[in-house]
Formats: C-alpha cells, sequence, structure tokens
C-alpha cells in the first residue's frame, strides 16, 4: 500500500504542472476582448479675446475629448464644435449630446470691465444634430442650454467644405453664425443702473438675437492612426444688441479673432462593465 500510494503522489506532483501549464495555454489562445470604444484626448491653445467683445487677445488653453464606436472612422471635427457624442448614427448623419464649457470673465481681467462685476463659468449642454450633403461638405448644428453663468439659450450652426489633400492632410473651413437668448446675452452685454455708475458706461439691455455670424478654416496633419496636429482661424462679426453694447463700442470691437494650436491621441477601451 505504501509503495502505491507513494506512486500516485508521485503521478499527481508530475501532472499538475502540466495541467497548469495547459490551462495557461487556453488562456493565452483566447483572443483579446474587443475594444468598444475609442477616446480621443487633446489640448489646445488659443489667442483670442480676452473676454467676448475685447479689443485684446490673450492665450487661453482648452481641453480637446471626443468618443466613438470601435471601428467607426474618425468624425470631422470642426474648431468650434461642442464636445460631444454621436450615439445615433446614420450613412451621412449624427445626433448627440454635447456641451461646451464657458470661461469666468472677471473685472480684473482687464479694464475694460471695471465696474461691471464678475461673470461666472458657464457650462452649456445640448444636442447637437450633423448632416454630410455630401462626402466633403458637412452642416452642423448644436442647441445648449446654459447653467449657471447664463442661463439661456445657445444656438451654433457651421457649415465646413472638409477636402483631404493626400493622406495625411485635410484642409476645411466655412461660414458660422450663432444665436442667443437674451437670458444668454444679457450678463456679458447689459448694464444695469449700478454697474453704470461703476463703470462710467450707459445703462444697456441687451436682448438675444443673432450673436455673431463669421467664418473659419483649419488644416489638420496625421501623423499616425492615433496622433495627430491642428491649426486654424475662426472671425466673428458681433451683431444685434451685443454689438450694440457699450461695452463694445466704446471699450472693445465687434470683430472677434481667434488663431488656435493643438495635438490630439486616441486609444481604444473596453468599458469594464
Amino acid at each position: 500500500m505504501r509503495v502505491w500510494g507513494a506512486a500516485w503522489a508521485g503521478l499527481l506532483a508530475v501532472s499538475a504542472p502540466v495541467a497548469a501549464t495547459a490551462a495557461d495555454a487556453d488562456l493565452r489562445l483566447q483572443p483579446a476582448p474587443t475594444p468598444e470604444w475609442t477616446v480621443t484626448l487633446g489640448a489646445e491653445g488659443r489667442i483670442e479675446p480676452r473676454f467676448l467683445g475685447s479689443d485684446k487677445d490673450a492665450l487661453f488653453p482648452y481641453p480637446i475629448v471626443a468618443v466613438r464606436r470601435f471601428g467607426t472612422p474618425e468624425p470631422f471635427r470642426g474648431p468650434r464644435d461642442g464636445i460631444s457624442v454621436g450615439v445615433i448614427d446614420g450613412n451621412n448623419f449624427q445626433i448627440g449630446p454635447v456641451g461646451v464649457l464657458r470661461l469666468p470673465r472677471r473685472e480684473g481681467m482687464d479694464y475694460s470691465l471695471h465696474g461691471l462685476g464678475n461673470v461666472p463659468w458657464a457650462v452649456e449642454l445640448g444636442i447637437f444634430g450633423e448632416y454630410w450633403w455630401m462626402p466633403w461638405l458637412r452642416t452642423r448644428a448644436e442647441l445648449r442650454q446654459g447653467f449657471n453663468g447664463h442661463h439661456g439659450v445657445v444656438s451654433d450652426v457651421f457649415t465646413d467644405a472638409v477636402v483631404p489633400v493626400g493622406p495625411q492632410w485635410t484642409f476645411s473651413g466655412g461660414p458660422r453664425i450663432t444665436f442667443a437668448s437674451t437670458a444668454a446675452t444679457s450678463p456679458y452685454f447689459s448694464i444695469d443702473p449700478s454697474q453704470s455708475a461703476a463703470s462710467g458706461l450707459p445703462v444697456y439691455d441687451a436682448k438675444g438675437g443673432v450673436r455673431s455670424v463669421g467664418a473659419g478654416t483649419q488644416a489638420r496633419y496625421l501623423w499616425s492612426p492615433q496622433l495627430a496636429t491642428h491649426a486654424f482661424i475662426e472671425y466673428e462679426r458681433l451683431t444685434g444688441d451685443t454689438a450694440a453694447s457699450p461695452l463694445v463700442t466704446q471699450r472693445g470691437s465687434p470683430n472677434q479673432l481667434t488663431i488656435g494650436f493643438g495635438a490630439t491621441r486616441s486609444f481604444d477601451v473596453r468599458l469594464p462593465w
């Protein structure tokens, strides 16, 4: 019996590592989980007016975030597109949520704002839709509700001709128009009696409407399927009550020019749940 016991013990000792090795081999042969999403992250530097309506420029940093389903081509991104996720995709259209962050406007940013007080940061959340009329022509519309800094509604409509030049360069450009309700316009361009007394500017009640019209152009270079850099120029001409505000007519300019440059990197991910 002791002989048989020793034989079984030896057999188990030999077979256990073999079984473990076979199990490890099976695990190694199993395909890796397929990613579900491609996330694009990046950063942008923009030389732009210190505040909307200013005639002085400053450099501001901005994040870039985009999410798309794994395996789908990277969508075109315009310089003024909000942060968005396409949840309804068709052959030539896309619909989904969108968000824009508005930096705070502080009285100490510029002497032109003296006496007007601070406007806190604002986040605008809403929905976007874009339609490709042709493989090279896109129109995008965004409708967003503001929170915190303002509580109005802002809508942007952009049209871009998108022209690839070779496998790495892409050039684009087209017109833009922005609408803003009174609640989205007044915190930035109205002047109440107390602000008038402190700033020396006349009392003014800014109403909503077409806030600006303009155009922009962008050049993008693809270094690899994951890494890209870009540069752009965007011009806005303030209109309506926005352009007529004493802040603009007496201390600023209706002409708003933005020059930007940035880089993006894409990553494939799978959600843990």
